[in-house]
């Protein structure tokens, strides 16, 4: 049976106790035993975290000490997937640079705030996550991140539909889901989850990220069957 740690916390307004408690449903659903856990403290033991197939921040802000950020780090990148969304991935510990590395992207604004109707253009062809799934409207935040260039794009979103500063550039496709790897861990995001029904009033965006969980959950099954070799790709001397 697989194992999944979802930890939750911080800003209340993205509802990461509600949206954990989806996720963990989710999960349980596709057969994974579940720690749900309040705060970062089940971070502070990197032998138990290498133990579990699947990561699930739901954290806004906060404080991630740098121990902890290690012991993340090391864990997925010794093949523990990490799944997440919105800012419970992407607005986490704004000072910790390589949890933004880890994840391959970070907020910085969401022009018009709520509410801003907006299309999901995913694209084809690009992973099995997104097979079968069609172009969907979301009502929610219109996510602009800065991002990670390594990162596979599942789907994008066009900026700008709002008027702010941005606008005086070029319209851009923003990504609003991805794929990228840390040492041989996998690691999944998706934009969309400002509250948590986002996931029924869309039911696409839940789609995904069942999809890219149990994509990410994978990965450590994987690495084992292939003989990937996580040591290859991490180096204390350089990093620390």
């Amino acid at each position: 049976m697989k194992k999944a740690l979802i930890f939750y916390g911080g800003w209340d307004g993205h509802e990461p106790e509600k949206v954990s408690t989806r996720f963990k449903a989710i999960l349980e659903k596709n057969g994974f035993e579940v720690d749900c856990k309040a705060g970062v403290e089940c971070l502070a033991d990197k032998d138990k975290l290498v133990t579990y197939d699947l990561i699930v921040p739901c954290f806004t802000g906060g404080v991630l000490p740098r121990e902890y950020e290690q012991n993340v780090s090391y864990a997925v990148g010794q093949g523990v997937g990490m799944a997440g969304c919105h800012g419970g991935m992407c607005d986490s510990f704004r000072n910790s640079t390589e949890w933004q590395f880890i994840t391959g992207g970070q907020w910085v604004s969401h022009p018009g705030g709520d509410g801003v109707n907006y299309k999901v253009n995913i694209h084809r062809g690009t992973s099995p996550i997104v097979e079968g799934i069609e172009d969907f409207d979301v009502t929610s935040e219109h996510y602009y991140l800065h991002i990670d260039p390594s990162v596979e794009v599942l789907a994008s979103t066009r900026f700008p539909l709002v008027n702010f500063y941005h606008a005086a550039n070029k319209p851009i496709d923003m990504p609003v889901a991805w794929t990228k790897y840390w040492g041989i861990g996998r690691v999944f995001y998706c934009s969309l989850g400002h509250h948590d029904d986002v996931f029924d009033n869309s039911p696409s965006a839940q789609i995904l990220m069942e999809r890219g969980m149990l994509w990410a959950a994978d990965g450590k099954e994987y690495a084992k069957k292939n003989n990937l070799d996580p040591s290859k790709y991490f180096n204390t001397a350089k990093m620390y």
